[in-house]
């Protein structure tokens, strides 16, 4: 596979595949985020697909990790987190409590 294709690819994947929040109550952020990135993706996709792009597969890509990083899965509480804060002996709302100053 080209590499420029291949590295396309990851940063699609990269927009896409955000850690999962750890409650219901985390949802919206998380929607809200994934839904804003994979904008940013179907964009970039469709840029490098259109019948005469304006920019290369290498500058499209730049350009989409450039917006993913405007958007960083932020501002919610991950499984992973809520996983490892509860293997530190915290209780499930401790867990799953934002940090002070990301609440939304």
């Amino acid at each position: 596979m080209d590499a420029d294709i291949r590295d396309l690819l990851a940063a699609v994947l990269e927009a896409l595949d955000i850690p999962h929040p750890a409650t219901v109550g985390h949802t919206e952020v998380y929607d809200r985020i994934r839904n804003d990135r994979a904008t940013h993706a179907v964009v970039a996709l469709r840029s490098v697909l259109d019948v005469k792009p304006l920019m290369g597969i290498a500058w499209t890509t730049a350009y989409l990790r450039e917006r993913l990083a405007e958007h960083p899965p932020t501002g919610y509480v991950t499984v992973g987190q809520a996983h490892a804060a509860l293997a530190e002996g915290k209780t499930w709302s401790e867990a799953v409590a934002l940090p002070v100053g990301e609440e939304k």
